[in-house]
């Protein structure tokens, strides 16, 4: 790495003008490198990757300033992004994190983030964005479950099929799709702003106890999808979701639709890393649809 001409280049785009110490690998992400920078004006956190994955970047630095401004709950505020000889890189602010905070502030923080509605009452975001690496359809509708069944189960669906999914599963989840009106007889989910990936290796606390998300793929959508996300892996404690309900209540439906919204997740998990996840979707879809005879 030309750590010289990548600062200035930083300094540039940035309008900053730091001056590196050192550069610290981070680990604990699967798709890009991460750095802690050490400079004569703070630490700051940068993600470098190819050159090709400047898009990746532009969609995750658009998310955290969306978050950011909303001032409900804390992410890195990212500070720019651009492209330098062969690599790409998004800077941002560094947040300390360590490993204990109050679960009940971090559920009233994403209930107030999930509180913030899109204007117009439209769903989905301004780009096309990525869920992990895989690209996320977005585009403005108004119908909460056509987005929802062509632009996230439709999309994976398509994916699944051309990584070698069963064909059981392909056209069972399309049988799903025809059928999600029976999961929203009773409920009409709002817009809201979501983190879009928020499982708990996306959710930190500070040092200082500080609740924190981070490595979002946000689209306005029904804040239950986040909330779904949040026990598909665990990591949030019981009064995470006790003081979630308070600012927030969740409708007596949501057990149920929490299959449909984790179903998008376990499809994508399958389009990433293949394996088993696909017998996990088709269990999920198969629950479903007994649920919707």
């Amino acid at each position: 790495m030309d750590w010289t001409g990548l600062i200035q280049q930083i300094n540039d785009t940035c309008q900053l003008n730091l001056e590196l110490i050192s550069a610290q690998p981070v680990g604990g992400g699967d798709i890009h490198q991460a750095w802690r920078l050490h400079t004569q004006s703070g630490d700051w956190f940068l993600k470098t990757n190819r050159a090709d994955a400047l898009k990746l970047f532009s969609c995750e630095a658009h998310a955290l300033q969306a978050i950011a401004d909303t001032h409900t709950i804390r992410c890195p505020e990212p500070a720019g992004h651009g492209t330098y000889g062969s690599h790409a890189w998004l800077l941002m602010e560094y947040l300390p994190l360590g490993h204990r905070g109050n679960e009940r502030d971090r559920g009233r923080a994403l209930a107030l983030l999930h509180h913030q509605l899109e204007p117009e009452g439209r769903f989905g975001w301004f780009e096309d964005n990525y869920i992990g690496h895989t690209l996320q359809p977005n585009g403005w509708e108004t119908d909460w479950l056509h987005f929802y069944g062509e632009k996230r189960l439709r999309h994976q669906l398509e994916l699944a099929r051309q990584a070698g999914a069963p064909h059981y599963l392909y056209d069972s989840g399309l049988k799903l799709i025809e059928r999600l009106p029976f999961f929203f007889s009773d409920y009409t989910p709002k817009p809201s702003l979501l983190h879009g990936d928020l499982w708990g290796g996306n959710s930190a606390f500070t040092v200082d106890g500080e609740p924190v998300i981070y490595d979002p793929a946000s689209y306005y959508g029904d804040h239950e999808a986040d909330i779904a996300m949040t026990e598909l892996f665990g990591g949030f404690g019981s009064d995470f979701y006790a003081a979630y309900r308070e600012v927030f209540p969740l409708d007596t439906g949501y057990g149920v639709r929490k299959t449909l919204y984790n179903l998008y997740h376990i499809l994508n998990h399958f389009n990433l890393f293949g394996g088993g996840y696909a017998t996990s979707a088709q269990r999920m879809i198969d629950q479903l649809l007994a649920e919707a005879r």
